[in-house]
């Protein structure tokens, strides 16, 4: 993929994302997450919906950079409508991506257009942030349904 399609994808995620707003969802059938960046404005408010170890919905509310706001447009993308453990695995493979280590770019979708982001070591956190909240979610539901 060159840079201008990766810079593109990124734009277009950021300006039209996908899932955004908790307006007309129950929300006592979600469960919430919040994560923010210290360093800068960065404040996404995550929900899902998990049914029965498949996440059906993620949904999110915040302020945030280009970065951060599209890549979790296309996280949720990436997630919805996989089970616990297939997010677990596309999660590690993100992570490792993203701190340059060995990873399946098969499983990532989209997300792989922030594959160089470590190269600018401060935009990291923005492209984790997401992925951060949608762990301590998954986190908070494993342990609920052990």
């Amino acid at each position: 993929m060159n840079e201008e399609t990766k810079r593109n994808i990124i734009l277009n995620n950021y300006k039209n994302p996908k899932n955004r707003g908790f307006e007309n969802i129950n929300i006592r059938e979600y469960v919430k997450s919040n994560t923010s960046n210290e360093s800068c404005i960065d404040e996404i408010d995550l929900i899902a919906k998990i049914d029965n170890n498949k996440i059906i919905d993620i949904r999110f509310e915040g302020e945030a950079c280009a970065i951060c706001i599209s890549s979790t447009s296309i996280m949720i993308d990436t997630l919805i409508n996989k089970t616990i453990e297939e997010a677990n695995t596309i999660y590690e493979n993100f992570e490792n991506m993203i701190n340059e280590k060995e990873y399946n770019k098969n499983l990532l979708g989209l997300s792989i257009v922030y594959k160089d982001i470590a190269k600018q070591q401060s935009r990291k956190k923005c492209a984790l942030l997401p992925w951060w909240g949608v762990k301590k979610i998954i986190q908070n539901y494993e342990k609920k349904n052990l």
